[in-house]
């Protein structure tokens, strides 16, 4: 149990603690982050966590100056991170705090007094505790919303994937990263290039073990963990290794490999059986399209969406490609490429009043409009069938693992673009000195 509470206190103290900022007297500052800052007791308190989680491995931590620039470049995508829900108005109450503290506490079988104890004894207190969780929990919303709003999975790379599997092996992976800059120099490539050959060499020697090279060498978010990627299944993983790691065995490292990141050496750590599929009941699906149109912030905004959905009913009552509406019209991101196709789904899937409308309808019926948590709908059903819910759990299982994916190299991408457009001046002695400051 308290290994877990620890590891939860690491990761936490990469957040940004503005509570502690306002609290505490004026201090040395370890970075400026567009408008914020990074005191160094911020900074302090997060290289202090890890050296405490690897007390019994010192020897697999890279040098304090490498250890506090990676400590130091996690808090400031946090930063930039949490910064930007906030403009793209990401909130988290105090309640979502409590909540989210209390489940803590139970999944450790404590208290609340104990769990204040246990930070304490861990070098954190209660509010930081609180500041850092609210900045994980506001990340992971945005994660979501943006999940939402690009990333789209369809029924035609779900039945590749499903295709492509083999036996339902699940693969366990690290990975060492040499990032390179966006329009990196050919000085910088070649730099790149060779870093990762002295990795690859360190390793082909057996000089260092793969999770103790990953700590002191790269550039990855996970780095500190060993470079793990944990458990993944072939649809889970980049086309550039999937061929390769059929033929693995454990401890095989493949690369250097070029990606959109930079360079890149994978290591297969361990396999599995995923679960089997097998017989069992049938459940109902429906095929539909919707059109959606979110009410705006403020009086009037409700009624506003009413009538603007009104109108694109009677448009196509008028005889309007429902197809057509949906894609000049829809305010529902993910579907309106599509027509508002949602593909098949389970009556509840997107809740009980959206599947209820859907199962009243005929096919090729178009409902009358109604609302939902989301805003104003009409839905047009398409089809019906009975499926095997063993077959439909592992659809969705791999339509998950797909979109996890997909999500992964996009919100990559869209940090690395959000840290290179930043304005970051790294004040922080040692670490200073090896990472310049950017601006954007």
């Amino acid at each position: 149990m308290k290994t877990r509470l620890a590891s939860l206190c690491a990761a936490l103290l990469f957040a940004a603690s503005a509570h502690a900022q306002q609290t505490q007297p004026l201090e040395r500052i370890a970075a400026v982050v567009d408008e914020d800052v990074i005191l160094q007791s911020e900074l302090d308190r997060a290289v202090a966590n890890i050296v405490a989680q690897y007390a019994d491995r010192q020897n697999q931590l890279p040098p304090r100056p490498v250890l506090e620039r990676q400590v130091l470049e996690r808090l400031v995508l946090v930063k930039l991170q949490t910064a930007r829900a906030a403009e793209t108005g990401v909130r988290v109450g105090d309640a979502e705090v409590d909540n989210a503290i209390n489940n803590i506490a139970q999944q450790n079988n404590l208290s609340p007094d104990q769990l204040r104890q246990q930070l304490a004894a861990d070098g954190m207190s209660m509010d930081d505790f609180r500041s850092s969780l609210r900045d994980e929990i506001v990340i992971q919303r945005m994660r979501q919303r943006f999940a939402q709003s690009r990333i789209s999975v369809s029924d035609a790379e779900v039945d590749a994937a499903m295709a492509a599997q083999a036996g339902n092996v699940q693969y366990s992976l690290a990975h060492i990263l040499v990032a390179l800059p966006e329009g990196a120099t050919p000085e910088q490539i070649a730099t790149g290039q060779q870093k990762i050959d002295g990795i690859k060499a360190l390793l082909d020697r057996n000089e260092m073990d793969f999770a103790a090279a990953a700590v002191r060498y790269s550039d990855s978010p996970n780095a500190l963990e060993g470079g793990s990627l944990g458990w993944r299944s072939l649809d889970e993983i980049p086309a550039a290794f999937g061929n390769a790691i059929r033929s693995m065995s454990k401890g095989d490292v493949i690369g250097p490999i070029r990606g959109p990141s930079g360079f890149q050496l994978l290591q297969l750590v361990d396999t599995r059986e995923g679960a089997q599929a097998g017989g069992g009941a049938t459940v109902t699906q429906f095929n539909a399209r919707h059109i959606l149109v979110r009410p705006a912030e403020g009086a009037g905004g409700d009624a506003e969406a009413k009538a603007r959905i009104d109108t694109l009913r009677a448009r196509i009552a008028g005889g309007a490609d429902f197809e057509e509406v949906a894609r000049e019209s829809s305010d529902d991101t993910v579907s309106k490429p599509d027509g508002g196709d949602l593909g098949w789904f389970t009556q509840d899937e997107f809740g009980p009043e959206f599947g209820g409308q859907v199962a009243a309808l005929q096919d090729g019926q178009v409902s009358a409009p109604f609302k939902t948590q989301a805003g104003w709908h009409i839905v047009q059903r398409v089809g019906e069938r009975q499926t095997s819910v063993d077959d439909e759990n592992r659809r969705a299982q791999v339509r998950e693992a797909i979109g996890q994916r997909k999500l992964e190299d996009e919100w990559d991408r869209y940090v690395r673009e959000m840290r290179g457009e930043a304005y970051v001046d790294i004040r922080a002695g040692d670490a200073a000195q090896q990472q310049p400051a950017s601006g954007g």
